[in-house]
């Protein structure tokens, strides 16, 4: 009898370990890259994530279709409005933004590829323990394939992977990773914002958080 309980005892904590989707903390400050696999598009930005009030900065710099760029925007998905910031010339482009905000989350129908340390577990500190997690969703262009590795403790992300037929896989690494917004102000519009007026979308459609990149 005890050798049965032992072993229910047992099974209990091994279901009780095995990863779950998880979502990431609210409030993030931190970089990360962006890739695409045609070679079209290298980027790195400073992020600013806050999934309380649904907001987004993004300053980067980076490489597409042989063109160096640099770009500051904020996403302000509550109020659908996207700002083109300028902070050197004061200068502030408003224009639409017609996508619905998505947490930094693992979907509850994704499944568990894998779980692996990253680094060696050989001593403490030397590695970390991560979850990579594959699935697909549904775009308005159709279904996209997508694989995403967080952190076991944390849900802390580190990469996503993310298919389309227009791109094919886009790689996005995320790196030196916060929990909290280091500096608020990055996620409110400048005072020269303030006059912007909204422009008309154009042929290329409203801006999303995609077209950014």
């Amino acid at each position: 009898m005890r050798l049965l309980a032992l072993f229910v005892c047992l099974s209990v904590g091994c279901v009780a370990q095995r990863p779950k989707q998880c979502t990431s903390p609210p409030l993030l400050t931190g970089g990360l890259s962006v890739s695409s696999q045609n070679e079209k598009l290298l980027a790195f930005a400073k992020y600013s994530y806050d999934a309380l009030r649904q907001r987004i900065r993004l300053t980067e710099s980076g490489v597409y279709r042989n063109k160096t760029f640099q770009l500051d925007v904020l996403l302000l998905y509550r109020q659908r409005i996207m700002y083109k910031i300028n902070s050197k010339n004061h200068t502030c482009c408003k224009r639409p933004l017609d996508v619905n905000f998505h947490p930094l989350a693992i979907p509850q129908n994704a499944s568990l590829l894998a779980q692996v340390v990253l680094g060696s577990s050989s001593g403490p500190g030397q590695g970390v323990l991560v979850n990579t997690w594959v699935g697909e969703q549904q775009m308005n262009e159709g279904k996209a394939k997508y694989m995403s590795t967080v952190t076991e403790f944390g849900c802390i992300p580190v990469s996503t992977l993310f298919h389309t037929r227009r791109n094919g896989w886009m790689v996005t690494s995320f790196f030196n990773n916060i929990v909290g917004i280091a500096d608020p102000l990055q996620l409110i519009p400048p005072p020269f914002c303030k006059d912007a007026q909204l422009e008309e979308e154009d042929g290329q459609g409203p801006a999303t958080f995609f077209s950014v990149f």
